[in-house]
């Protein structure tokens, strides 16, 4: 059963490859992307109350609790699992936000798998996921726990084995909104589909990486920066950069040659959520 004294991690994650393959009927668009976690996170703390009262204490500025998607996600679980207990919720956010890092999506992930535990649920990781799902198209990779292969609007995985390598991530001076970047005219949205076995062998193009490009000039210097010194690449919509690198001497290393307008950090690539690792395997 989850520890109500443990402070629980919400990963970040980073979007190593994203093609867009085609636009349902619905505006949705569809997707095959990899995730890999980082073993870089937010801390989120639960506290247990006999009403049905959900209480968040963040700091997150300018962001009411209903718009949060800790406090969306606990509202959706204690509706799906018929709950009257309630919960007070700390959370501590140590990833940036808007940076396509998935940060507000891994939170809703927590909540949702340390509440079902907290609360006694007992509800199964495919019916986390439907759940997950209606708060965004990346919170099931973090039900999910491992790093893989997404296909749909993101939410059919597929288990995949990546090399941990270390990551340099910039954080450009700026706020990229993915539903900006999927409704601009000039968005590649028939890229054809590809197998695995190409990404593998260094098929790594991000469809959304032009769009960006042209209309954040913020991005595209922070790009033109990297890719110096290695293979830079987007992570979803952005704005945060990446380049991965084969040990953390390296990637510190030219961390300390950022430009002064970028903020940046290193962190290790991770096939496996810290988080699962903390609660009970009643999920499958």
């Amino acid at each position: 059963m989850a520890d109500e004294n443990l402070a629980f991690p919400a990963p970040a994650k980073l979007n190593l490859m994203l093609r867009i393959t085609g636009r349902r009927s619905d505006g949705y668009h569809q997707l095959q992307t990899v995730f890999q976690f980082l073993d870089l996170h937010d801390r989120i703390r639960f506290k247990r109350r006999n009403d049905n009262q959900i209480i968040l204490h963040d700091d997150l500025s300018g962001v009411s609790p209903a718009d949060n998607l800790c406090y969306r996600a606990a509202r959706q679980l204690q509706s799906a699992g018929g709950s009257d207990q309630g919960v007070e919720i700390k959370l501590e956010k140590r990833l940036p936000m808007g940076g396509g890092l998935g940060g507000g999506s891994s939170d809703a992930a927590t909540t949702l798998l340390v509440l079902n535990q907290l609360w006694g649920l007992a509800l199964k990781q495919p019916e986390l996921k439907q759940i997950a799902l209606t708060l965004g198209a990346d919170v099931p990779i973090f039900i999910h726990g491992h790093a893989a292969w997404a296909e749909g609007v993101g939410e059919e995985l597929t288990d995949i084995d990546l090399p941990e390598k270390w990551y340099l991530v910039l954080q450009p001076a700026c706020h990229v909104s993915t539903a900006e970047i999927f409704n601009q005219p000039d968005l590649t949205r028939h890229s054809p589909r590809i197998k695995i076995r190409a990404f593998l062998q260094g098929d790594c193009q991000n469809d959304c990486l032009p769009v960006v490009r042209r209309r954040h000039p913020e991005v595209a210097q922070a790009l033109d920066w990297l890719n110096q010194f290695a293979d830079a690449r987007l992570t979803g919509t952005g704005a945060c950069v990446f380049a991965a690198f084969a040990d953390q001497q390296s990637a510190r290393a030219l961390l300390q040659k950022k430009p002064a307008s970028l903020n940046g950090f290193v962190a290790r690539g991770i096939n496996h959520s810290p988080l699962l690792g903390l609660l009970q395997p009643e999920l499958s």
